[in-house]
């Protein structure tokens, strides 16, 4: 199994921890991983995203220019990452953000609202929770446990409390992730 996946959007929407919680997942579960941040010197607010690679066997770059999975949270990203997702590949959007929906009939595209949710949840804290959680069911590449593990590992100790929040954000995530 090896999965190369983009995420992309704003900087403070939880696009580098997302592939950080990601990554450190894979790591726990003794999986080859990289993790290769990019962002403007903005960071929120800005545009933001990182390469996460997941594999079984050695990865033997973490540069990549075509991906097996993209997750776009604004238009932005959708138009510069729609064309670099692999033939048989994923799309997966927050609704929020897109105006002009992907557009490919050769990927599979899949639509999560994230940020509605979130926000009638009052749980706008966990946006990219939801969106990792939709992920995790159409690619389970790591386990929800691991995924918890990673979560008490890179959140500072004070924010803690807010584990429970953040695993009922995943699995919500799960279950409101659709095909378009």
């Amino acid at each position: 199994m090896k999965q190369e996946i983009i995420i992309s959007g704003f900087g403070g929407q939880g696009v580098l921890s997302m592939g950080k919680i990601l990554a450190y997942a894979g790591l726990m579960e003794g999986k080859e991983v990289t993790w290769m941040p990019a962002y403007g010197p903005e960071q929120r607010g800005g545009t933001a995203n990182v390469t996460v690679i997941v594999s079984d066997e050695k990865i033997s770059s973490p540069i990549l220019s075509r991906y097996d999975t993209a997750i776009v949270l604004n238009q932005p990203s959708l138009d510069k990452f729609q064309p670099k997702v692999k033939p048989g590949g994923d799309i997966i959007y927050d609704s929020f953000g897109i105006i002009d929906k992907p557009s490919r009939d050769d990927i599979a595209a899949y639509h999560i609202n994230a940020m509605e949710e979130a926000a009638e949840l009052k749980m706008m804290k966990c946006f990219n929770m939801f969106v990792l959680g939709g992920l995790l069911k159409i690619h389970p590449i790591v386990k929800l446990e691991s995924v918890m593990q990673a979560l008490r590992k890179t959140l500072p100790e004070r924010h803690h409390r807010l584990l429970p929040m953040n695993e009922q954000a995943i699995l919500k995530g799960m279950e409101i992730i659709h095909r378009q």
